[in-house]
C-alpha cells in the first residue's frame, strides 16, 4: 500500500475512532487523549526538526544550481527568469483568491478547534511593522535558524547561494557537496519519520475527532476546495501568459496541451509527463532543441501550481488559527514561497509538502501542527497541482521558444 493511501486510512481510522470515542464517558475519553496527544506531538516534532537544515540546504543548492544553469545558455537563463516571474504571479493570484474565498466562506468556529489536534499551541502577537522589516536581514543567521525565523533564514540562504557562484570552482563545489550531504541526510531522516506517518496521523486525527466530531470532515473538505482552487487559478494563468508572451492562438495552445494534461492527471508526476510534454511542445510550435532544454529544467525547478497551493495552505492555516494577515505579511509569504519552491528539486511529494509549506507558515507565525492532517488528504489537490505545473511548463516552453516559427502558431 502506498504511503499516501496509508496516511489516508490512518486519518480515517483516527477521525472515526475519535468521533466514536467522544460519545463515551469523560474518564475513558481523557485517558485515550492522554495517550494520543504525546504520540502525535512526538511524531510532529520529529518531522519539524528537519525543516530548518533541509530548507537551508535546498535553497542554497537550488540557487547555486539555477545560477549555473542560467550561465550555461541563453535558453536556460530566459527559462529561469520566466520561472521566477510566473511563480510570483501564481502565488500572488493565490493570495487574492484564497483570501477572498475565506472571506466569503469563513472557517466555522467549530472547525477552528482543529488547531488543538496536537494540544494547545500558543500564538504570539505579530511584531510591529518596523521591527518586522528590521528582522528580514538576520544579524545572526545561526540564531535565526535556532528560532525557526524562516524569513531571515531564507534571505541568508539566498545570499549565500548567490555568493557561492562568485567564488572559485573547487571551493564552490566543496561547499555544495557539504550542503548536498546535509540535504540528503535530512531526507533520510524525513523518510524515517514518514514511515511512521500513519501512527502520527492516526494519533493527531483521533484528537481532532474527539474535539470536533463530524465537523472535522467539513474542515478538511473546505481545505481540499481551497487548495484545489489555488492550483486551478495557477493553471488558468498559463493560458493568457502563453497567448500573450508566447504569441500563440488560444485554441492552438489549448489543443496542444491536452495530451500532456491528461498524462499529468493520470500520473500526478511532472517528470512522468515529460516525454508527452516534449511531444505537446512540438504541437504548439516549439522546436525540439528548445523543448529539450526548457522542459527538463521546468520539470525539475518550476512548480507554479504547487507554489500557489502552498501559499493557499499557509493562509488557510492562518485563518484556522485566527492569525491576522496584513498586506506586508502576505507579500512576504509570496517572497518566501518562490525561492523555496524553486529549491525543492527532486524531493518526494510528502517531503516537499512539509518542506515548502512550513517556511511560509513560519514566516507568518502560523503553527504547522495541523499540516500532517492536511497532508493525509492531499491526494485530491495533488491532481490539480500536477495539472497546473505541466500546463505552466508548456507555457514557458512556448514563451522561451516564441521565436520558433510554425504555421498557425501565432495570433
Amino acid at each position: 500500500m502506498s504511503l499516501p493511501l496509508r496516511m489516508f486510512f490512518a486519518l480515517a481510522l483516527g477521525l472515526g475512532g475519535g468521533i466514536f470515542i467522544a460519545g463515551w464517558g469523560t474518564e475513558s475519553t481523557e485517558t485515550l487523549l492522554a495517550l494520543a496527544r504525546p504520540v502525535g506531538a512526538i511524531w510532529l516534532n520529529a518531522l519539524t526538526m528537519t525543516i530548518v537544515p533541509l530548507v537551508f540546504g535546498l535553497v542554497v543548492n537550488g540557487i547555486a544550481t539555477a545560477a549555473a544553469e542560467a550561465k550555461a545558455s541563453r535558453i536556460a537563463f530566459r527559462s529561469i527568469l520566466w520561472f521566477a516571474i510566473l511563480l510570483t504571479l501564481a502565488c500572488t493570484l493565490s493570495v487574492i483568491l484564497t483570501s477572498s474565498l475565506l472571506h466569503l466562506w469563513p472557517i466555522p468556529e467549530q472547525a477552528a478547534s482543529l488547531r488543538t489536534a496536537a494540544g494547545p499551541v500558543p500564538i504570539e502577537a505579530p511584531a510591529a511593522t518596523g521591527q518586522w522589516y528590521e528582522g528580514i536581514i538576520p544579524d545572526n543567521p545561526i540564531r535565526a535558524a535556532a528560532e525557526t525565523a524562516m524569513v531571515p533564514l531564507v534571505v541568508f540562504a539566498l545570499l549565500f547561494g548567490f555568493a557561492l557562484t562568485r567564488i572559485e570552482a573547487p571551493l564552490r563545489d566543496a561547499m555544495l557537496t557539504l550542503t548536498e550531504a546535509l540535504v540528503q541526510t535530512m531526507l533520510v531522516l524525513v523518510h524515517w519519520v514518514l514511515w511512521l506517518a500513519p501512527l502520527g496521523i492516526a494519533a493527531l486525527s483521533f484528537v481532532a475527532g474527539v474535539n470536533m466530531g463530524s465537523a472535522v470532515a467539513g474542515a478538511l473538505a473546505q481545505y481540499i476546495v481551497i487548495a484545489s482552487a489555488a492550483c486551478l487559478i495557477a493553471t488558468a494563468m498559463a493560458y493568457p501568459v502563453a497567448i500573450l508572451a508566447g504569441r500563440i492562438a488560444p485554441l492552438h495552445f489549448a489543443r496542444g496541451a491536452i495530451p500532456a494534461q491528461t498524462v499529468a492527471l493520470s500520473t500526478q508526476s511532472s517528470l512522468a509527463s515529460l516525454p508527452i510534454m516534449i511531444d505537446s511542445a512540438r504541437a504548439i510550435g516549439v522546436q525540439p532543441q528548445t523543448a529539450g532544454v526548457v522542459l527538463p529544467l521546468a520539470a525539475s525547478l518550476f512548480r507554479a501550481a504547487s507554489a500557489a497551493a502552498n501559499v493557499a495552505v499557509a493562509i488557510y492555516l492562518a485563518h484556522l488559527h485566527g492569525v491576522e494577515l496584513s498586506l506586508p505579511m502576505l507579500v512576504i509569504a509570496v517572497l518566501v514561497a518562490v525561492p523555496v519552491s524553486l529549491a525543492a528539486v527532486g524531493v518526494a511529494a510528502q517531503v516537499s509538502f512539509v518542506a515548502t509549506i512550513a517556511p511560509i507558515c513560519a514566516a507568518l507565525d502560523v503553527p504547522i501542527h495541523v499540516l500532517p492532517l492536511l497532508m493525509a488528504v492531499e491526494t485530491i489537490p495533488d491532481f490539480f497541482r500536477t495539472l497546473g505545473n505541466v500546463t505552466n511548463d508548456l507555457a514557458v516552453a512556448k514563451i522561451v521558444g516564441s521565436d520558433d516559427r510554425e504555421p498557425g502558431s501565432t495570433i
